[in-house]
């Protein structure tokens, strides 16, 4: 995958990428926001409604293909990339080698296990990328787990607030993962990303896809840099605009994330969704 993204950046100045390229590090209106919070909460909904039907037997191939009907059958029409789901050791990323293993599979949900539901689609040209963990059955590590993401979700405005680079954002919260107990998952992600730049996207592209990510999420990091674009150890430079951030820490046996898109102006951050319909985040 780095290699296509450079092949790409290196024609970043042809009119038709100019075109569809995102349009810089911008604080968007208020009706945009809206725009992307509507598609948030569709995709909380989704993933909501599908982890309450998920049973013992299923494949990650099928509660990631229920998660797209669902998706589809609420008016999206692309996808930024498609749903993932990964069920037990998969949720800390354990066995994958490869960037096509990140892939849904035909990996079998057991009784008591933790499972991950992650999508990205685009509702009339805005993005939402979100994660949702959830168990089959009772689960007090992941209550626990959960708790701490949920502390971690209340810091994290503060530390953009702080002015320290994108990398320094990263590794404060490494140490705050570390510190906890529990391992960084998140830095097993293609190119350690702790969230990514979210923009205004063009449909079409989104419906053309390599593997599970659409030409969108290509044109986005590609047409910008790439490491503009993600937010990981090595990010500096502005970072206002709009950000999915998606903190994925990891126990023994299981993974547990969420993500959610958070707004970096001038004179204050905030996440955008301010009356969550599931509790006091997506969690």
């Amino acid at each position: 995958m780095p290699a296509l993204m450079k092949r790409f950046s290196k024609v970043s100045s042809l009119p038709l990428i100019e075109y569809l390229a995102p349009k810089g590090n911008v604080c968007p209106a208020q009706d945009t926001i809206e725009g992307y919070l509507r598609c948030q909460r569709l995709s909380q909904a989704a993933a909501y409604e599908v982890s309450k039907l998920i049973q013992e037997g299923w494949t990650e191939l099928q509660a990631a293909n229920l998660l797209k009907t669902f998706l589809l059958d609420s008016g999206v029409r692309a996808f930024f990339h498609h749903p993932f789901a990964w069920f037990g050791e998969r949720t800390r990323f354990e066995g994958i080698k490869n960037y096509a293993q990140f892939s849904p599979s035909k990996r079998v949900l057991l009784p008591g296990e933790v499972f991950i539901l992650d999508a990205a689609p685009i509702y009339h040209g805005y993005i939402a990328d979100i994660g949702f963990t959830s168990s089959l059955g009772k689960n007090a590590e992941l209550e626990k787990a959960k708790t701490f993401l949920e502390e971690l979700r209340s810091q994290i405005p503060k530390l953009f607030e702080s002015r320290n680079s994108g990398g320094k954002i990263w590794e404060t919260i490494h140490q705050k993962i570390i510190e906890a107990g529990y391992d960084n998952i998140h830095q097993k992600y293609p190119f350690s990303v702790l969230g990514h730049r979210v923009h205004e996207s063009n449909e079409l592209l989104g419906k053309v896809h390599f593997l599970n990510f659409g030409w969108q999420s290509f044109w986005n990091i590609s047409a910008r840099g790439v490491f503009g674009q993600l937010l990981n150890p090595n990010h500096e430079g502005d970072l206002t605009g709009l950000w999915a951030i998606e903190p994925h820490i990891g126990t023994r046996s299981f993974g547990a994330k969420f993500e959610e898109i958070i707004l970096v102006e001038p004179s204050r951050v905030k996440w955008i969704e301010s009356n969550p319909k599931y509790g006091k985040s997506f969690l």
